[in-house]
């Protein structure tokens, strides 16, 4: 039986770019010669992409699926990866930044036998240089910190074989960094550079809170390095809160009783409230993430599901 590919897209509010990225991937997907389909979440679109994708199932074998609002990227691919029936499963965005051409070598590698091939973008001179700056901080800071590798200048531009599939499906968490999931579940991975390319139309909807929320989920989901710096934190003031006393009462003996200065005493109690309130934020990030689990809410909520044969409606 010959294999198949999936390929899952990802859409929010991209009525500018999709009636023209879905015949070009439609084209792509023709000339690997296998059996495909393409799996489009809405995640809540407020624009005319809706009725756009739903012109567009006529004409080209889309399944299409339309969240009750938005739930974020993570959940989409998740709700992807979720109804993908093919033998490989292509994850890729709808505004062109993604190269089509690079498919063909994707689905060369999978063939060679590896199990898992991601694009790593060559640079990021496109971006902003705070953005390159916090880019670089992050997967600098999780290479050191994380046990697992999680390559930089990676996304979700990836092929990712049935088995990945299986694995990535049965971890259930709801606060979900799909980079970190990627390589948690190891298997054979490869990547292949390429350039990204400017978006066709519209601009991004990441945004610097949007990258920082992203980011805190990174960091607190596969570790629990920053509730060690607080113990770490902790011990380190109060080593130098005992070795301050000391002084304090070898200077009583040795100079007379000092009167001690409003500053220093204000300058103190600023810096202690401020390690604790930090050290209480922290901590909250983790119960806050632990409330999100235990409640067991659903990672989506579907609204609209329609296959491109029109057997699901």
């Amino acid at each position: 039986m010959a294999k198949s590919i999936t390929c899952v897209v990802p859409v929010y509010n991209e009525q500018q770019v999709i009636a023209e990225f879905i015949p070009a991937l439609d084209k792509t997907l023709k000339e690997l010669a296998f059996p495909y389909e393409i799996i489009v979440i809405d995640d809540g679109s407020q624009d005319n992409t809706m009725a756009i994708i739903h012109e567009l199932r006529h004409q080209y074998p889309i399944h299409y699926l339309r969240f009750s609002r938005n739930f974020g990227k993570e959940n989409a691919l998740s709700a992807g990866l979720a109804h993908a029936k093919g033998d490989a499963v292509i994850l890729m965005d709808a505004d062109f930044q993604h190269p089509l051409e690079i498919l063909k070598d994707f689905v060369a590698k999978w063939q060679e036998g590896y199990d898992m091939v991601y694009g790593v973008r060559k640079g990021r001179k496109d971006e902003a240089w705070l953005k390159r700056v916090c880019a670089n901080g992050f997967y600098r800071l999780t290479s050191q910190i994380i046990r697992i590798n999680i390559p930089a200048n990676a996304g979700d531009f990836r092929l990712l074989d049935r088995k990945v599939v299986n694995a990535l499906q049965k971890l259930p968490e709801r606060n979900r960094f799909m980079k970190g999931l990627y390589s948690w579940v190891g298997f054979k991975q490869i990547a292949i550079p390429f350039e990204v390319q400017p978006r066709a139309q519209g601009k991004t909807h990441w945004n610097y809170y949007s990258l920082l929320d992203l980011a805190i989920t990174g960091l607190t989901s596969f570790s629990a390095f920053p509730l060690r710096m607080i113990a770490l934190g902790g011990i380190v003031i109060a080593f130098l809160a005992f070795l301050y006393a000391l002084w304090i009462v070898l200077s009583t003996f040795l100079f007379g009783i000092i009167t001690p200065g409003w500053a220093t005493i204000v300058t103190t109690i600023m810096f202690f409230g401020g390690i604790q309130l930090f050290a209480i934020g922290v901590v909250g990030e983790y119960i806050g993430r632990i409330f999100d689990e235990v409640k067991q809410r659903p990672h989506y909520i579907i609204d609209e599901q329609v296959s491109f044969d029109d057997s699901q409606r």
